[in-house]
């Protein structure tokens, strides 16, 4: 078993992650600009150094409670197959280091959510590491 590492965040007071391997950057909150017509997930788009990234509100996607975006909110770039998203997060905590034993699958212990990789046991807390494939379909 090895170490590994994620992006701890925080949305509606609850402890999330994303693989470190996934994250190509965490940005201040900027003007998203609507799309007409887009999922009810997808927040906008954001222009990042003349590259437009589509944005999505996490809190909206996992059904959580959202609130207005502050001087803590950020927006998490992540990379998966090639594809950049952002995701606005409530505020960024920290990137945290976790042993691959101190994880159990979320059917193992009794819940179930497509969006969920793995449940960390970290300390006193728990941070629920998220699966960008799943949060991609």
């Amino acid at each position: 078993m090895g170490q590994k590492q994620a992006v701890i965040f925080e949305l509606d007071k609850v402890l999330y992650g994303i693989d470190i391997i996934e994250v190509q950057e965490i940005i201040r909150m900027v003007e998203i600009t609507p799309v007409a017509e887009s999922e009810f997930s997808t927040e906008g788009i954001v222009n990042l150094r003349g590259q437009v990234i589509p944005v999505m509100n996490l809190c909206r996607r996992l059904n959580l409670t959202t609130k207005d975006p502050d001087k803590d909110s950020r927006i998490i770039v992540t990379e998966h197959n090639g594809i950049k998203t952002g995701l606005v997060v409530d505020r960024v905590l920290e990137v945290g280091t976790y042993d691959e034993a101190c994880t159990a699958p979320p059917g193992e212990i009794g819940f179930e959510s497509r969006y969920l990789r793995e449940i960390v046991k970290k300390q006193n807390n728990l941070w629920l590491i998220l699966s960008l494939q799943e949060l991609h379909q």
